[in-house]
């Protein structure tokens, strides 16, 4: 028995959007209510939101589109300025009305030429006897925008006196949204996470023609086994189910094992999720390098950039600053003239100083230090000459842009500024290299 019924739609159609919207009937029904029919008015805005891959932007597309309801749908990440996002809704009406898909450019600066502008668009029959949706997707961006722009979507329906839905969608929650002013309160509705059950029978239905679907879903079954812990987005794991599929079949193309012999089959691919661990979420590798990794039989390590966290792309200068700012953080300054004096003489070694060098400096921590210390350091580690150019002060300030180094107290204190060195040992060490 169909989950989807509602007597505006054609039972077919719904039976259809059923099969495309998998684990996401209650809310896909939910919305037809809100929906009503096509010539009733619905609410003025309805308010989704849900975490990342909850499958918000997909099912109102999917919707929309299947329904062939009239629609607008914007990205406010694309058009992050209000003139572009409000022309960019006026360019697709002009299509919607049309028909035809041409459009002419439009110039709406303000609020008064949009309403009067929209009001133009929608004036054929054919879109005045039916409501037209408009979409946002990412609607957390209006809230950077001018203040008159979200409560004037909320509202947009008393605004034009027209048939018009506008569905923000965002992945925070609405009263992070609302102003302090107050603002009409959108229909608000929650898309929950995607539990293993759902994950299971949504990743199932991707299975390759050539094998049979419970030999794909006893693959989904491992897989999800062991992501399931660390990673719950859709995209994701949808994206190492494809790249990892080849590996699983290896021994039933080469007739070691049938499709039965789920053991056989762990055993094989179980060293290869576990590498896939390390890059979940990173994107580190393409797909290409990660499918030449697997055949090769290498480990993760082995391939050139491959984690972010221990090989970074850095003007040349940039890696001995690192360097010498994280022996400026590590090291007492009373070493330095031990370390980078050729010619230092003797140092006596008192009670104090083997007292306080049994404790590691990397378990207490980096320690401050001024930037004529990193400069000195600098000079004494480069073999050539360096003179203090702005060049050098420029990178320094790219570090700290770049959150490797930090900067301790106010910019303006008499004796200069001080910074600190964020980065581990082990980055430091790919960088010596």
């Amino acid at each position: 028995m169909p989950n989807l019924e509602h007597p505006a739609y054609p039972a077919a159609d719904l039976l259809h959007l059923e099969g495309l919207v998998p684990c996401r009937e209650s809310q896909v029904s939910t919305l037809l209510s809100v929906f009503g029919e096509r010539q009733q008015f619905s609410f003025p805005s309805i308010f989704i939101y849900g975490h990342t891959s909850s499958g918000k932007t997909y099912v109102m597309k999917t919707l929309l589109t299947t329904l062939q309801l009239p629609h607008v749908f914007v990205n406010c990440v694309e058009y992050f300025t209000s003139r572009l996002l409000l022309e960019e809704i006026l360019i697709q009406l002009q299509s919607c009305s049309s028909g035809t898909g041409q459009t002419s450019p439009v110039h709406c600066d303000t609020l008064n030429d949009f309403v009067r502008l929209f009001k133009q668009a929608v004036a054929s029959q054919e879109l005045r006897d039916q409501t037209l949706y408009i979409v946002l997707d990412r609607a957390e961006q209006l809230r950077e925008m001018e203040a008159n722009i979200l409560p004037a979507f909320l509202r947009l329906q008393e605004l034009t006196d027209r048939n018009v839905t506008v569905i923000l969608l965002s992945e925070i929650v609405w009263e992070l949204f609302r102003p302090n002013t107050g603002c009409f309160e959108p229909f608000t509705m929650y898309f929950p996470d995607y539990s293993i059950g759902h994950l299971q029978k949504i990743l199932s239905q991707n299975h390759p023609p050539e094998y049979s679907a419970d030999f794909y879903a006893a693959y989904i079954n491992i897989l999800l086994g062991v992501f399931y812990m660390v990673c719950r987005d859709l995209k994701e794991l949808r994206h190492l189910a494809a790249l990892n599929f080849a590996k699983y079949c290896e021994p039933v193309v080469r007739g070691e094992a049938n499709e039965r012999d789920t053991r056989k089959l762990w055993k094989n691919i179980e060293p290869h999720l576990k590498k896939a661990m390390q890059t979940v979420y990173l994107r580190e590798i393409s797909s290409s390098q990660w499918e030449r990794l697997q055949h090769d039989g290498g480990e993760p390590g082995q391939l050139k950039g491959l984690s972010a966290h221990t090989h970074v792309e850095l003007p040349y200068y940039s890696k001995f600053l690192l360097i010498a700012a994280y022996l400026a953080s590590y090291n007492p300054v009373r070493t330095d003239k031990r370390f980078f004096l050729k010619h230092h003489g003797k140092i006596r070694k008192t009670n104090f100083m083997k007292k306080h060098e049994k404790t590691s400096n990397h378990l207490l921590g980096p320690k401050p230090f001024p930037l004529d210390r990193l400069l000195a350091i600098l000079y004494s580690i480069v073999d050539n000459r360096v003179a203090p150019t702005a060049n050098i002060f420029s990178q320094i300030t790219s570090l700290v842009t770049l959150q490797l180094l930090s900067m301790v107290g106010q910019n303006d204190q008499l004796d200069g500024p001080r910074y600190k060195c964020t980065v581990s040992l082990d980055f430091i060490r790919a960088i010596a290299r």
